[in-house]
């Protein structure tokens, strides 16, 4: 019998953001950035039962562009004051500098908001689980911004391992791979491991995440970690090798001196392989300014369909749709009617394990059991 996926059954990938006839929950966006102008006010904005409401930046250009697309959103120009209005907000969004997002999420959680965390949760797992006993203790609702989970291809092998198409999966292979040669300067690059720079810290909890959400819980770690690029501090380079508990093997590639890309993903199992090409389409579309409430959301063109079977028999597969305003209709969900959290917490602070595993096998050059 096939291994089924280890994660939360989504059903059938909707439309962008379900309906909702409950009351209207009010936002506090923290930061804008790319991470808060990109990812999380678009999908705010656009989901039925919540109201983009507030935006923290001190950032004069940034607060011209809020101003601009948002009307009528206050904007507070330091965190102290959405302390101050914390009454005013039922969830706070997390959009920050790596190393800020600990300190923030429990300073929202001590404020009396339910709070939405931009990945990484936190730099360790035992922040993370402080964080975590904290929202428990409190009886507030804590999740983590895991887009990823809603990408176009994911949500396709997911379908298909679930079906039982695959068969036992027995290798798994995931690469977030870029061609950026000249460095750009920001804290991701020029930053050190230490403040959550690189992309073990980056693109890491996409990839890993992704892992342990179809294979479940990881049994040990071998990494290759680099930093290639002149003045780059932290890793831009970046192999691991994960042995899942159910047996199942990951590997997991991301670079940003990768001329060539290899496939998106690569699974096999004994029943045959799927494979796709190409980054999901959602980030692109948002980053265009387009609102991910658009009929056609999503929609992946059949020329970027992924491929299944084996060689000499195989086929194109319709793909499912990417459904990025699904992750905030959960949040909705879970903080005004008690619905379950869009991702759970305990997959995310074993992610961390994961990552600090990682760090451990580069410097050893070992493989790392959890």
């Amino acid at each position: 019998m096939a291994d089924a996926p280890h994660g939360p059954d989504r059903g059938t990938p909707g439309n962008g953001a379900p309906g909702h006839d409950g009351p209207e929950l009010h936002v506090a966006l923290i930061g804008y950035g790319k991470g808060g102008e990109v990812f999380h006010a678009p999908l705010v904005d656009a989901v039925p039962g919540l109201r983009l409401s507030a935006v923290v930046t001190g950032d004069p250009g940034r607060r011209s562009a809020v101003e601009a697309r948002y009307p009528g959103v206050t904007v507070y120009s330091a965190v102290a004051d959405l302390w101050a209005d914390a009454d005013r907000y039922e969830i706070a969004v997390v959009t920050t500098p790596n190393d800020t997002h600990a300190p923030l999420a429990r300073a929202a959680l001590e404020a009396g908001m339910a709070v939405v965390v931009d990945k990484p949760f936190a730099l360790t797992a035992r922040q993370a689980r402080e964080l975590t006993d904290l929202a428990d203790k409190l009886d507030r609702v804590l999740t983590v911004y895991q887009n990823r989970r809603w990408d176009a291809d994911f949500l396709t092998l997911w379908n298909l391992i679930e079906d039982g198409a695959l068969g036992r999966v027995h290798r798994f292979e995931s690469r977030f791979e870029r061609w950026r040669p000249r460095p750009k300067g920001t804290w991701r690059e020029a930053g050190g491991v230490e403040a959550g720079a690189g992309l073990l810290y980056d693109l890491g909890p996409h990839l890993i995440d992704q892992a342990v959400n179809l294979f479940g819980p990881v049994g040990s770690v071998y990494a290759e970690v680099d930093a290639l690029r002149e003045g780059v501090r932290a890793d831009d380079d970046v192999f691991l090798a994960l042995e899942h508990v159910r047996g199942t093997r990951s590997h997991l590639w991301m670079g940003a001196l990768t001329g060539q890309g290899g496939p998106r993903f690569r699974v096999l199992g004994d029943h045959g392989a799927f494979t796709s090409h190409g980054m999901d389409g959602q980030e692109a579309r948002l980053a265009a300014g387009e609102r991910p409430d658009a009929p056609d959301w999503g929609v992946v063109p059949e020329e970027r369909w992924g491929v299944l079977g084996v060689d000499g028999d195989t086929r194109r597969v319709p793909s499912a749709r990417g459904a990025y305003p699904e992750f905030y209709a959960g949040v909705r969900d879970a903080v005004g009617e008690g619905e379950p959290l869009p991702v759970d917490l305990h997959e995310v602070v074993h992610g961390l394990e994961v990552i600090e595993a990682a760090r451990r096998s580069a410097r050893t050059r070992a493989v790392v059991d959890l």
